[in-house]
């Protein structure tokens, strides 16, 4: 037996991830508004380092879609500079989180906040990539940009650079949605990788006027935060930034890390070793002023479908991304950026979960409210408030759900009147626990039984006494109350 018996196949499991990762890395980077370079780090970090960690052994890390949108505004805001001290930071409560073994406690995060917190960053990337595909400049905010794709089509039309280039980020849309009907020794090669390498090709077999990718090399690109960055931790709005970086990065991990166990018989992940070993990655990439990284599902779903049987495969592929970015960096600048676009729209079409809506539509309603709400949030405010109006939606309504509560009510016709409460009296629930009482008669004697309660909170323990205090009239009776 010999000391690597499955080498074999995540050798070539390696490869496969490498190249469904490779154009990924840049068109993240491309669409965080940093240089091309800076992906790869993230890409090499998340293989090598987080690769030869313990917590989950088959899926891999890198730069995300899912964190595009926080990291454009994060570097709008703040500056390249800062993004890696924000990093750093997040890096760094994403181990403490994974310490004190609260890993866990992300997977209570309801699904329809996760799913609505993707969806918003979706259409987010979509309306942001279509106008890189047209080679224009996006708005700033999510609804400008969905607002000014009229105007901007308008101008693509009238400008023959533009609409080469709007056609470059099509073909690469329709090359990678056509890719899975060819044969399958050609999908051997990803979709992502085909549809670059052609609109590569096109580009520089037509002399197309369309831009490509700026490259300064792996050395040049990375620039540790120096002092004048960690000083932008004195301006308080760098914390909920933070928050926000650790928060979805290691819900977007350990979620993935869920969906990966479910591909495949192997080990099972730990939770709090998978988040410390995401935020040990984080910290390394902060140093080098580097993307956030997170547990991506598409290359963890190559990985395992590829064959690959320990976490040998995605180290290597992290050898392999640091190769390329080392010994052939030129080869990055032939990249055309509108193919970037089209490789990025694809992945926030993606990230919309059209059937879940669907399903939860029909069977959980107030749940796809909530997705749709985060959804809208996000387009509409910010990432970061998005999700919290998101979880503060979720956290109400299974308040309201829990707080159920059954009034019966016996009258006899004779004696007194009998009204047992039932279930968990929260104020949630007291404007119609009082509207049922008040329409007691007052002039006859009440019994109201609380024991029948599992919970009775403070202001409804108030409003009852309240209410039994003045119900009754003069020459009746007081209320009685028997106490849960």
């Amino acid at each position: 037996m010999t000391k690597f018996p499955y080498l074999k196949q995540d050798f070539a499991a390696s490869l496969v991830v490498f190249l469904v990762a490779l154009p990924l890395c840049v068109g993240v980077a491309v669409a965080s508004g940093v240089p091309a370079e800076l992906g790869l780090v993230t890409g090499i970090v998340g293989g090598i380092l987080t690769g030869l960690m313990p917590g989950s052994s088959l899926q891999v890390s890198g730069p995300a879609a899912g964190l595009t949108v926080l990291v454009f505004e994060a570097v709008r805001e703040f500056g390249l500079p800062a993004l890696g001290v924000i990093v750093l930071a997040a890096g760094l409560l994403q181990l403490v989180t994974g310490a004190l073994k609260l890993g866990r406690w992300f997977r209570a995060i309801s699904v329809s906040v996760v799913e609505g917190m993707l969806a918003g960053i979706g259409l987010v990337i979509i309306a942001g990539q279509l106008y890189a595909a047209a080679g224009l400049q996006p708005p700033a905010s999510g609804i400008d940009k969905i607002a000014g794709l009229p105007e901007a089509l308008a101008r693509a039309l009238g400008s023959t650079e533009a609409l080469a280039s709007l056609g470059l980020g099509a073909g690469t849309i329709a090359v990678m949605v056509l890719w899975k009907r060819m044969p399958k020794r050609a999908q051997a090669v990803p979709g992502a990788l085909a549809a670059v390498a052609l609109a590569t090709l096109a580009s520089l077999s037509f002399s197309l006027p369309i831009a490509t990718v700026e490259v300064q090399g792996l050395l040049g690109a990375i620039q540790p935060p120096g002092a004048d960055a960690f000083g932008e931790l004195a301006d308080p709005a760098i914390f909920g930034t933070i928050l926000a970086f650790a928060l979805i990065a290691s819900a977007e991990s350990l979620f993935s890390a869920a969906a990966v166990d479910r591909l495949h018989t192997g080990p099972r992940t730990a939770y709090d070793k998978e988040l410390m070993a995401q935020g040990a990655g984080n910290a390394v990439c902060g140093l080098l002023g580097a993307l956030p990284m997170t547990a991506v599902i598409v290359r963890s779903s190559a990985n395992v479908h590829a064959g690959a049987k320990t976490k040998a495969s995605r180290v290597l592929h992290g050898v392999w991304l640091l190769l390329i970015a080392a010994l052939l960096p030129s080869a990055l600048a032939l990249i055309p950026l509108p193919a970037l676009a089209g490789i990025l729209v694809h992945a926030g079409w993606k990230l919309i979960p059209f059937r879940q809506i669907v399903s939860l539509w029909r069977e959980h309603r107030g749940e796809a409210l909530i997705l749709v709400v985060t959804a809208v949030a996000i387009v509409a405010v910010n990432m970061f408030e998005g999700v919290l109006i998101g979880l503060a939606l979720s956290v109400a309504k299974t308040a309201w759900e829990a707080s159920h509560v059954k009034l019966e009510v016996i009258d006899k016709g004779a004696g007194p009147i009998q009204a047992y409460l039932s279930g968990n009296a929260t104020f949630l629930r007291l404007p119609k626990i009082l509207d049922s009482l008040e329409t007691l008669p007052q002039d006859r004697p009440i019994e109201l039984d609380l024991s029948g309660l599992h919970h009775l909170d403070h202001a409804c323990r108030t409003a009852l006494e309240n209410w039994a205090e003045r119900h009754s009239a003069a020459d009746t009776e007081p209320v009685r109350v028997t106490a849960p």
